[in-house]
């Protein structure tokens, strides 16, 4: 039914959708509605409960489906991702992830042209609708870039979240320095501090520039690369200008054995102890992913309200999880979720989470999957201080996620949260609308050909990759780098 609405478009009028099972908030929490509605005027939610009784201009029975509120995700991959590339084939100094002495000799650049750039942007926006997640903060990998992200790219990405109807938070990341590789297995940070704040600069002035676009949906962040690239002096302006513009900051930390090496030789500490001795640890501070996190770290969050941004599928792939979820929560850590990889398939994300929590030692009631579908909803909707997201009530944004529960593919619907997030992926994921406006229908989004963005992206990735022996330590061939799962046919 909802093929009588148009594509890329918000219906004029009140809008009834009828649905077999309906998240909805109430007494402060999500409530399953059953057989009942929800009805949307413009940008809001006006109605849920059972059948409005008022004046609708059109009303859909959309039958066995699930009407949930839209993911949102606090680390939303918006490259092609690369992070796939390297899951088996280590260490990351030998895989390109870490530049060698050689390529700073020569001289970094810009490994995508500005439209490559703007490219993949919009093809990974529309890939987050197709998965249900309608409020998104970008996050792309620094490793092939010159050194930070620009305002120029960002103003493209704030014209594709606003064509492609994508609530976003953008701000260019940037950072003081970077991790430079010497020797095999040897590396080295180098800090230039002025660039890191000329960085903060130019990402101020841009969301001076652009927050508030298309009605709202481009809002603005702070993006500090990694805790290991950043000085004190950075991250205290940083957190000085979230306060005064009221925007949210996010810094990834905590998540890795080359940052807690480096920090500990560079400060004699863990990064969350390091914020916390120059009141940079903050409610505004967004924090993926905590998998190397200490006691005293934990301890530090939880005090100062700092959301952690929870990825369990991006670092399952690699053996790491976080130690973990429920013990988080009983310490009264915040949490979002994120997804930080491709597919940003954020179902399958808080299934894997649930496998890991309970593979670390959770019950099963400590880590359900109603706890992780709060985080993808009520936790990112708090970290960004919005009470009007994240939830299905009147007067909430009307950003809506529906889902097939009769998926022929699916496993019998026991409980249908349950179901959906044990028993599918993203890819029930049937329809979505952002600020009232039908944003993803069947796969489909307004002004995107899908056959020839998965053909455009394939060939611009190809060419990254053909470019990783430039920074690889010692510059072996692609083939050493990422070699075959198998040997080549002969």
């Amino acid at each position: 039914m909802l093929d009588e609405l148009t594509l890329g478009v918000r219906p004029e009028g009140r809008t009834a959708l009828k649905a077999r099972f309906i998240v909805a908030h109430q007494e402060g929490g999500h409530r399953l509605l059953e057989n009942g509605e929800i009805v949307i005027e413009r940008d809001r939610v006006v109605y849920v409960g059972p059948r409005f009784e008022g004046e609708v201009a059109r009303r859909m029975d959309l039958g066995e489906v699930l009407v949930s509120p839209g993911f949102i995700d606090l680390d939303a991959l918006s490259d092609l991702d690369t992070t796939t590339l390297g899951a088996d084939c280590g260490p990351a100094w030998a895989k390109g992830r870490v530049w060698p002495q050689t390529y700073i000799d020569r001289g970094p650049y810009e490994m995508y042209a500005p439209d490559e750039l703007a490219f993949q942007k919009r093809f990974s926006f529309a890939q987050l609708l197709c998965n249900g997640v309608t409020s998104a903060l970008p996050i792309a990998s620094l490793f092939y870039r010159e050194w930070g992200e620009t305002a120029a790219e960002f103003e493209a990405a704030a014209e594709a979240a606003g064509e492609l109807g994508l609530r976003v938070w953008l701000g260019p990341a940037y950072r003081a320095g970077g991790m430079v590789c010497t020797a095999p297995g040897v590396l080295e940070p180098r800090f230039d501090e002025a660039r890191g704040l000329k960085g903060l600069d130019d990402a101020l002035a841009f969301i001076r520039a652009q927050a508030g676009r298309f009605e709202g949906l481009v809002q603005g962040m702070l993006a500090p690369d990694r805790v290991e690239t950043c000085t004190e002096t950075l991250l205290t302006r940083t957190m000085d200008a979230a306060r005064e513009m009221e925007i949210p900051v996010r810094l990834h930390m905590a998540q890795g054995q080359m940052e807690r090496d480096t920090v500990e030789a560079l400060h004699g500490t863990t990064a969350p102890r390091w914020l916390a001795g120059f009141g940079a640890l903050t409610e505004r501070l967004i924090a993926p992913h905590a998998t190397w996190a200490v006691e005293e770290d934990l301890r530090l969050y939880a005090d100062h309200g700092v959301t952690v941004a929870h990825c369990p599928l991006v670092f399952a792939r690699s053996g790491t999880m976080l130690r973990s979820f429920a013990r988080l929560r009983r310490m009264g850590v915040k949490f979002g979720m994120g997804t930080d990889t491709a597919p940003p398939d954020m179902v399958l994300n808080m299934a894997v989470g649930v496998m890991m929590a309970r593979m670390a030692g959770d019950s099963l009631t400590e880590t359900a999957p109603e706890h992780l579908f709060d985080a993808a909803t009520l936790g990112g909707a708090k970290a960004l201080g919005r009470t009007d997201l994240g939830r299905l009530e009147t007067g909430a944004k009307a950003d809506i996620a529906i889902f097939d529960m009769a998926d022929a593919l699916m496993a019998p619907r026991v409980d249908p949260i349950r179901t959906l997030v044990l028993g599918a992926t993203g890819r029930v994921t049937k329809a979505v609308f952002v600020d009232g406006r039908l944003s993803m229908r069947d796969g489909k989004v307004a002004g995107l050909d899908w056959v020839e963005a998965r053909a455009r992206a394939q060939r611009q990735f190809d060419g990254l990759v053909q470019k990783y022996p430039e920074r690889t330590w010692g510059h072996p061939p692609v083939e050493e780098i990422f070699p075959s799962a198998y040997p080549a046919f002969r």
